[in-house]
């Protein structure tokens, strides 16, 4: 195994139940452009069936890496359990499934060069192009990027699959919320913005999505999304930071938003994904209602 005996980034990467994407994803950071003793990777198995050991033994040649493991508790859980163990200056979150373009941490750390006080978040790419569920899902990420940060410098939202931070801010924040199983990184980044911190979207800094979804997949996931926007909008609401008005207006300016981001699609494809976003707004309100109703109990 790799010693760094002090990194300026620590890896983080929760996984469950996902070798071969892991295996994809610690393929990809070990072909970074950017010196191995300069960071570490900590894997966070959250009670896989079958632990990850013998791909994470793979690349310990390659990499400082270590695994840990706790039971299932969900990814927010498992990110904060990599931070407890972390030793670097500046966490990187990232996911199993999103292996990284070779100058991810080179990009980030010029970013940090210039502020380290700042939370950064990189560009996510879908990378199966050809799956129209997976397509449909890259549009509505890029609508939330379009519609939420219009400033770039002065971002209000960046996702968990590609977020950095301070190591000691991150602690201070008292991480990621463990009850949030989706939506934790808005809930994030709701406190951050409330703190008076600022956000910076890098879409440089990019990771690319490798998540091929079936139509049950994709109506599950939104779901889910769903249900996490509820549980978002309720403590947003009881610390005061913000309605649920402002998702109200996202969800009025689609029409105008979606007309650039499907023209840009096969058409072939640009039908499909048309007919998946009603789908899509269907999933996510009755997600969001049904933990209206079932959250409490």
């Amino acid at each position: 195994m790799l010693k760094a005996r002090k990194p300026f980034f620590s890896v983080i990467v929760p996984t469950c139940n996902r070798h071969e994407q892991l295996k994809t994803c610690l393929k990809a950071v070990s072909d970074l452009d950017y010196p191995n003793d300069r960071f570490e990777v900590i894997i966070v198995d959250d009670g896989s069936k079958e632990p990850p050991e013998s791909i994470v033994k793979k690349f310990e040649d390659q990499l400082d890496i270590k695994l840990i493991r706790q039971e299932n508790a969900g990814p927010a859980s498992a990110r904060n359990a990599g931070a407890d163990r972390a030793g670097g200056k500046i966490l990187v979150f990232t996911d199993d499934d999103c292996p990284p373009g070779t100058g991810w941490l080179r990009k980030l750390e010029k970013r940090f060069a210039e502020t380290s006080d700042h939370l950064i978040g990189g560009r996510t790419f879908n990378a199966v192009r050809d799956n129209p569920y997976s397509a449909a899902t890259q549009i509505i990420f890029d609508l939330v990027y379009h519609y939420y940060n219009p400033d770039p410098e002065h971002a209000r939202f960046v996702g968990a699959a590609n977020l950095s931070v301070s190591a000691d801010r991150f602690r201070t924040m008292g991480g990621f919320n463990a009850g949030f199983t989706t939506a934790e990184d808005r809930e994030f980044c709701d406190r951050w913005l409330n703190r008076g911190y600022r956000i910076i979207h890098a879409p440089e800094a990019a990771v690319y999505h490798l998540h091929p979804l079936t139509f049950r997949k994709f109506c599950k996931q939104h779901f889910e999304y769903g249900r996490g926007a509820f549980r978002y909008q309720r403590i947003r609401a009881m610390r005061k930071t913000g309605k649920i008005r402002s998702d109200l207006k996202f969800h009025l300016s689609l029409p105008l938003l979606l007309r650039k981001h499907i023209s840009e699609l096969p058409p072939s494809q640009a039908i499909i994904v048309a007919l998946l976003l009603p789908v899509w707004e269907i999933a996510n309100a009755v997600g969001f209602f049904y933990e209206k109703v079932t959250g409490n109990r």
